[in-house]
């Protein structure tokens, strides 16, 4: 019989054993290191200097020092020394500087959403991957135009090449000076997102199209009306589908 559980390697209490609470307590301080497990960062190739007591960490690529072949394991600081853990396929850790759970997949730690095939909440997420890498994604583009003047003001950021969109939103977050409304478009069509939007602070627009396929890098554009723009701040959301070419 093994002196061990076979996936944690807890130590079983044996017949006529002296000092059982012994290796109940070691148990227990591994179940407390392995279960729900929380790490500060997996950035560390070398021990801290003062760890807490019970502190864990994920061990970086080239580990040194007291940790030195230990990359990828799991580190917990127990009664004064480190104490290894050498994850199984299917651990998952939650990681605290980058606010993600992750997953031993076997051969290294991945994102969950990625190890899952989950669709991860993003600025850009590829919502469907062919064998060769072909993607299918959807994205929003945001921008806030501040201090409005003149009779337009074109965007910084584009809708992309090759994009499909769906839409532009926009908010009026800073109350409109100068005209009496605005319209949301493309240097070739005005109003191609919506005329005559409210100037007022907390004035929205969805401004939903086709949708329709762009070929080339192309500028939203806001169009003062009834005069020009003196002032101002206009939030604006290009909300588009990607298409990623397979390697």
């Amino acid at each position: 019989m093994s002196e061990t559980t076979a996936h944690l390697a807890l130590p079983f209490l044996m017949a006529a054993q002296a000092q059982k609470h012994v290796t109940h307590n070691e148990a227990l301080r591994m179940l407390d290191a392995m279960v729900q497990l929380s790490v500060p960062t997996r950035t560390l190739a070398a021990p801290p200097a003062s760890p807490a007591e019970g502190a864990r960490y994920i061990v970086a690529a080239g580990a040194t020092g007291l940790w030195a072949g230990w990359d990828g394991n799991v580190a917990c600081w127990l009664d004064g020394a480190w104490m290894r853990f050498s994850p199984q396929p299917g651990w998952l850790a939650w990681v605290e500087d980058e606010a993600q759970a992750i997953l031993w997949t076997g051969a290294a730690w991945a994102p969950m959403v990625d190890a899952m095939g989950l669709i991860a909440q993003s600025a850009a997420v590829a919502v469907a991957k062919g064998g060769n890498g072909a993607t299918t994604g959807m994205a929003v583009i945001e921008e806030t135009l501040t201090g409005l003047s003149g009779a337009i003001r074109d965007s910084t950021v584009t809708i992309p090449d090759r994009a499909i969109v769906l839409g532009v939103s926009s908010s009026t977050v800073t109350a409109i000076t100068g005209a009496t409304s605005y319209d949301c478009g493309i240097a070739s069509e005005a109003s191609k997102f919506g005329g005559s939007l409210g100037i007022a602070a907390g004035s929205t627009n969805r401004g939903v199209i086709g949708p329709q396929a762009f070929y080339a890098d192309t500028p939203i554009r806001l169009t003062a009306r009834g005069g020009s723009f003196i002032g101002g701040a206009v939030r604006i959301a290009i909300h588009l589908l990607t298409v990623g070419l397979p390697s």
